[in-house]
């Protein structure tokens, strides 16, 4: 079901608000160049920094945007389970296709806490289910036996986004894990050789920018033009790169106002601007790839 190219969609704010207009005209860039899904309230959403009613309308806000053009999946996820349950249900209610669940941060809950933590959530939707590990943000993660138990109990969690930036840890998923249940790169350096190991698409940052790109990145993988999908990946993989010399999402939202696609670059705290080297770096390579339209 999830192959292809997601663009974890950030959000964006104008005077510490929701910003309707900025993320309407983002969407309607990723739908005009072939976006298979967008991930609203994500990691690259600042999802921890937005309130429950926040995060609700901004779903509900991309479900409209998006009409039915592309999957819309949306980041549910918390590390209290009642949380988590209450934003899938409303997620749900709203109108999304799936679910995007990070595993639970900060309380490092046990291997046997993580399974019943997403078996109450599956148990609580009929949305499919992307499992999301993270452990360079989250302090651990879904192991592998634990995500081989899940995919046999819980019918509806159907996907992982592999954030662990291991290959070998894709291998193992891929050997034990159904044919039907996706794996999906967290990083878009790692979008190719994951791929090669099994993997059938990205949730991506830096489609927010280059959605064609991309997209066409792990199209022609999936069409087996290899040789064509990775002359795409050498070619953007300093954006790649960059767009993470700063803390997810400072460089992406930057890298988006500089070309006028959002408004303002603006994060919320504990995030903050871009300092002036990290800005210099990332125009560099903006204007190599000429991104840049002024």
């Amino acid at each position: 079901m999830f192959r292809g190219t997601f663009t974890a969609l950030v959000t964006p704010f104008n005077n510490d608000q929701v910003d309707e207009a900025s993320l309407g005209r983002l969407i309607q860039f990723q739908i005009e160049n072939g976006i298979t899904g967008i991930v609203p309230v994500g990691t690259t959403g600042e999802s921890p920094t937005l309130d429950h009613d926040e995060h609700i309308r901004v779903i509900e806000w991309t479900v409209q945007a998006a009409k039915g053009r592309c999957l819309v999946i949306a980041g549910t996820g918390s590390n209290s389970t009642a949380e988590a349950i209450a934003l899938t249900q409303d997620a749900e209610r709203v109108g999304a296709d799936a679910a995007l669940l990070v595993a639970p941060y900060y309380n490092k809950p046990t291997q046997e806490g993580l399974y019943r933590h997403f078996k109450a959530v599956a148990d609580a939707t009929r949305m499919p289910i992307i499992l999301y590990s993270i452990p360079g943000r989250c302090g651990i993660e879904i192991a592998v036996e634990t995500v081989e138990r899940l995919a046999a109990s819980c019918k509806n969690i159907v996907a992982i986004k592999e954030a662990g930036g291991s290959v070998e840890r894709v291998n193992q998923l891929c050997s034990v894990l159904p044919a039907t249940f996706n794996v999906l790169s967290g990083d878009d350096s790692l979008t190719l050789p994951f791929m090669a190991s099994g993997a059938t698409g990205v949730i991506s940052v830096a489609s927010n920018l280059i959605p064609k790109q991309v997209g066409e990145l792990v199209q022609y993988f999936l069409k087996g033009d290899v040789t064509s999908s990775r002359k795409l990946h050498f070619e953007y993989y300093p954006l790649f790169k960059d767009l993470f010399i700063e803390p997810n999402p400072v460089p992406i939202k930057s890298a988006l106002a500089w070309i006028g696609i959002i408004a303002k670059p603006d994060v919320r705290l504990p995030l903050c601007e871009m300092s002036e080297a990290g800005a210099l770096k990332l125009r560099s390579t903006l204007d190599r790839l000429n991104l840049l339209t002024a």
